[in-house]
């Protein structure tokens, strides 16, 4: 999830509900080999906290993705994701993202090149259920004979974008599939779509038999999304806007001088929701230029907050 998942928004989940693992926004791989790598290597800065992390790479040109594994053993993380899912029509015209469903032995090249360069580090991939139409298992069968160390299940088309309802049945097709292929199930399968919270994640991994499940948009303003102790109903408003400030310094501290701060209103609606004149105030933040007016703003809001 490019300019969202970044590395300020990685540490505010790490502290407050720590997911089993976590993966970087994707970066390009073309990018990386080439003068531009200075610029894109900022997208690759994690912290420990954030550990087990995962480095999630965008491209279609195998000889590439060898390099961006080699560079991914030196800068230390811990496992490497191939993104073969992204509908973005500007990643698709590189023959990247979901285009790779169209070209299979593409893809293979693909990901055989990421293991060769990465070592000992595992090379997962995520991808959807198909291109125009459902084709979970011929896509997938192509992935299995790269024994990736996981696969991670979008549970629609690339057509269908995010404008339908997950369809998790693929996803326990994509499972009957890899227990086929793989009876030792080295492969993992994780789902991905639609889940809002802890309970309907386990839900889905009992549904479906997959090994774990995805979560993207769910955990936006929602960093207690992986907490157990936490329930949804006993996070105060107060709570999720002392959550916001914090993200907010944290994300000027960390890219003042790289990234522009109308990156963090992404996250503004997702925090700023759910209560009466939520429209309002966010109206409000959306003229802001700093942390230190997103501050004025909340607190002038919500005077009796404490910041």
């Amino acid at each position: 999830m490019a300019n969202v998942t970044d590395s300020a928004f990685r540490q505010i989940i790490a502290k407050y509900g720590k997911p089993n693992v976590m993966w970087t926004e994707f970066v390009s791989c073309d990018g990386l080999c080439s003068p531009g790598k200075k610029n894109l290597l900022r997208d690759l800065k994690f912290s420990e906290t954030e550990r087990p992390i995962v480095a999630q790479f965008f491209g279609s040109k195998p000889e590439n993705f060898y390099k961006c594994a080699k560079l991914t053993q030196k800068l230390g993380f811990d496992g490497i994701d191939i993104n073969m899912g992204c509908p973005d029509k500007s990643v698709e015209r590189q023959g990247a993202g979901a285009a790779l469903i169209k070209n299979p032995e593409l893809a293979k090249k693909i990901i055989l090149e990421t293991k060769r360069g990465a070592g000992s580090l595992p090379v997962s991939v995520k991808t959807r259920i198909g291109y125009n139409k459902i084709e979970t298992a011929d896509w997938l069968n192509h992935i299995f004979g790269t024994q990736p160390a996981a696969i991670t299940v979008h549970a629609r088309t690339r057509k269908e974008m995010s404008k339908v309802p997950a369809r998790w049945e693929e996803v326990k097709i994509a499972v009957k599939l890899r227990n086929q292929f793989d009876p030792k199930k080295k492969i993992l399968i994780f789902g991905n779509g639609d889940v809002k919270n802890l309970k309907e994640a386990k839900e889905r991994i009992k549904e479906t038999g997959a090994d774990g499940v995805m979560i993207g948009r769910g955990i936006f303003g929602n960093p207690w999304f992986f907490d157990k102790k936490i329930k949804p109903e006993k996070i105060t408003l107060e709570k999720r806007l002392a959550v916001l400030l914090e993200h907010t310094r944290l994300f000027e501290k960390m890219y003042r001088k790289t990234k522009r701060f109308d990156l963090m209103k992404k996250h503004f609606k997702a925090y700023i929701s759910g209560f009466d004149g939520a429209k309002e105030i966010r109206i409000e933040l959306m003229k802001t230029k700093n942390a230190s007016e997103v501050e004025k703003v909340i607190i002038k809001n919500f005077p009796t907050l404490t910041h």
